[in-house]
């Protein structure tokens, strides 16, 4: 039987959010988390680079790598009874890195040799995937921590959501590949870079950016790379870990889009390869979903709204009459168009997902009761 997305947030032990950025992905979380602290669970809402207005939101000065529990009186204040708990936290892609590394290296010394190189310190933060991956380690070390019912992982923003997915799989290809080896090989021997022992082509090239970059930087890749690769029992055990955990029955996503056929394909595609992972697609999330206006089986004549507008004493351009009535057909064919999209993902699921539809806003969500608004439509099943 297909759980509605309140029984999920309710049962499950991690809800994971994933989409396209700008879909309202990061929201959604929050507003999951929120309800979940409302009726009672304690909820750990880890998120990546959120917007400044989502800290507001949330009654933070900002989202923070240290956690940070919403205050109850300010959620009274905004008329919500909080009886679980919300602590909100954003990944540090670094030091969930350097966490990594403490915990895997062979000794102490090892550790600290690695953690002080140059190159260390820059790919850390910047090599790509590093931070999906590193999301992924942060979620399943918080995933044993007894202080939380309830987990809601926003996902990095990504162009494609398989990178998500992927990176524990491409991280541990990438220390297991042909030019690593060969690069550890030459520096492990003499704890220099040997270019005798490397094949003739490739100790020629290794020459050859030696005198663009300077003898330092190989040295220090060398070096990096060979501390790096004392961690690769670690960190292929840490991947299978991570996509195991990810097909835990205690893990659940939440597939977020906009109305629009690209975005719906794209989270389509995601979802696609959920189902041949083997991981729990959770429910389908619809944001900024336009409804059909008022009477909109009658289009308003010029004198409907011309006695509307009198009604209302207003004070309006002769114009204005025929500029409502274009407004009127334009949001008229929007819901349309979206209902009609909405529908092709309906019969796309077969019923397997629920689809929780959230009405396009007249305002962002800037406060905790325009969360909580957010919330109670999650929860009661959109529109």
């Amino acid at each position: 039987m297909t759980e509605r997305l309140d029984q999920l947030v309710m049962s499950r032990r991690v809800l994971v959010a994933v989409g396209a950025g700008g879909v309202g992905k990061t929201t959604t979380a929050a507003a999951l988390g929120l309800a979940a602290a409302s009726r009672g669970r304690r909820v750990l809402c880890l998120t990546v680079d959120p917007a400044r207005r989502l800290a507001e939101a949330l009654g933070l000065e900002r989202m923070s790598s240290q956690e940070q529990q919403l205050d109850p009186a300010r959620c009274r204040s905004a008329g919500i009874a909080m009886t679980g708990s919300s602590t909100a936290m954003m990944l540090d892609t670094k030091r969930t890195f350097d966490e990594v590394i403490l915990r895997y290296a062979s000794s102490p010394e090892h550790a600290r040799r690695l953690l002080s190189n140059k190159l260390y310190q820059y790919v850390s933060a910047s090599l790509a995937g590093t931070q999906e991956y590193m999301a992924m380690e942060k979620l399943v070390s918080v995933q044993r921590d007894a202080r939380f019912d309830l987990i809601v992982l926003d996902t990095p923003p990504t162009t494609n959501a398989l990178d998500f997915l992927d990176a524990p799989h491409r991280l541990v290809e990438a220390l297991d590949s042909p030019t690593m080896r060969w690069i550890v090989q030459a520096f492990q021997s003499t704890g220099r870079v040997s270019f005798n022992l490397l094949a003739r082509s490739a100790g020629a090239v290794l020459r050859g950016i030696a005198r663009i970059t300077g003898a330092g930087f190989l040295e220090s890749l060398s070096e990096f790379l060979s501390e790096l690769n004392d961690l690769f029992g670690g960190f292929k055990e840490r991947a299978r870990e991570v996509e195991s955990s990810l097909r835990s029955p205690d893990v659940a996503f939440i597939l977020v889009s906009g109305t629009g056929p690209t975005s719906i394909q794209e989270v389509l595609f995601f979802e696609d390869r959920l189902a041949q992972s083997s991981m729990a697609r959770g429910a389908f999330v619809v944001n900024r979903f336009h409804r059909q206006p008022p009477s909109a089986n009658r289009s308003p004549s010029e004198s409907d709204v011309a006695s509307e507008i009198s009604g209302k004493h207003l004070s309006l351009d002769a114009g204005a009459a025929s500029r409502v009535i274009r407004a009127y057909a334009d949001s008229t064919k929007l819901a349309a168009l979206d209902a009609l999209h909405v529908e092709a993902l309906r019969r796309h699921l077969a019923d397997e997902v629920p689809i929780v539809r959230i009405p396009e806003l007249t305002t962002d969500v800037h406060d905790l009761g325009g969360l909580n608004a957010v919330a109670d439509l999650l929860m009661t099943g959109g529109i």
